[in-house]
């Protein structure tokens, strides 16, 4: 086999993976209710059993335990009142502390955020419709493609080699310009006002942050991919990195500027 055919050869499972993941994402978003609040919480127990399955691969019970709980917690985050729920949030990281041999505070602090970012994409997606929903999905899967392609073509300076060595600033910012086009798009098609421009910008931004942050816990692990759970794909985590910051960064901004802008 020729070295271009091995560049190519995984095309195939990447495809059809993705194609996969995108179908029940979008029909999960489309149906919305129970059933996305369940596929919320089994796609957040999955990436805390990944986390724990990086940061402490010795302790072989930990990752299963530690995912099944915080899936159960994410669930019920959303399905009972929040006030209530919110010592359920931190379920997970005070159970996880005392059972890690090594990792346990970066454990502690991305467990709870993951469940965070799955009760704020279920807020989003219960309080504000569909559409929205697949603004917030559009602004990340943008920020992602342009940044790959601009990287590519364009090259130059790195954004921070150390931690995440394909990453130039030029992706960065072509990502920045790309939430700004689904923004301005937004806008035109919704009440929303320009300031959704904003907005999507500094969302696309977060989203960045959380694929950096995802870079260094696999950098410190030694590790390519946080797991091979998606064939072609690595792990949920790779694939959800983007969305966990994207969607942390939108519930708390939300408090702030008010959601959507201008409506």
């Amino acid at each position: 086999m020729t070295e271009p055919s091995k560049k190519w050869n995984d095309l195939g499972p990447r495809f059809v993976s993705a194609v996969v993941m995108i179908a029940v994402g979008l029909l999960s978003v489309w149906i919305g209710g129970y059933l996305f609040h369940v596929l919320i919480a089994a796609v957040c127990g999955i990436m805390v059993w990944e986390l724990v399955s990086m940061l402490d691969s010795n302790r072989s019970k930990s990752p299963l335990l530690l995912g099944g709980v915080a899936a159960v917690c994410t669930l019920a985050v959303v399905e009972i009142p929040s006030a209530l729920a919110m010592p359920l949030v931190l379920a997970p990281s005070m159970l996880g502390l005392g059972r890690m041999e090594k990792g346990g505070v970066t454990y502690a602090v991305f467990a709870a955020l993951i469940i965070l970012a799955g009760f704020g994409m279920v807020e989003l997606r219960d309080d504000f419709g569909m559409l929205w929903m697949l603004w917030l999905v559009m602004v990340v899967v943008v920020t992602d493609i342009a940044g790959y392609f601009a990287g590519r073509l364009i090259g130059g300076p790195k954004f921070w080699p150390k931690v995440s060595p394909k990453k130039t600033w030029s992706g960065t910012i072509a990502g920045w310009g790309g939430a700004a086009v689904v923004g301005g798009v937004f806008a035109m098609l919704t009440q929303a006002h320009v300031g959704l421009i904003g907005l999507s910008v500094a969302v696309s931004m977060a989203s960045q942050l959380g694929d950096i942050a995802e870079s260094a816990i696999k950098r410190r692990a030694g590790v390519k991919d946080s797991s091979n759970l998606i064939p072609g794909h690595g792990g949920l985590f790779d694939r959800f990195d983007g969305m966990l910051g994207a969607a942390l960064f939108i519930l708390i901004a939300g408090q702030i500027v008010g959601f959507p802008p201008g409506s």
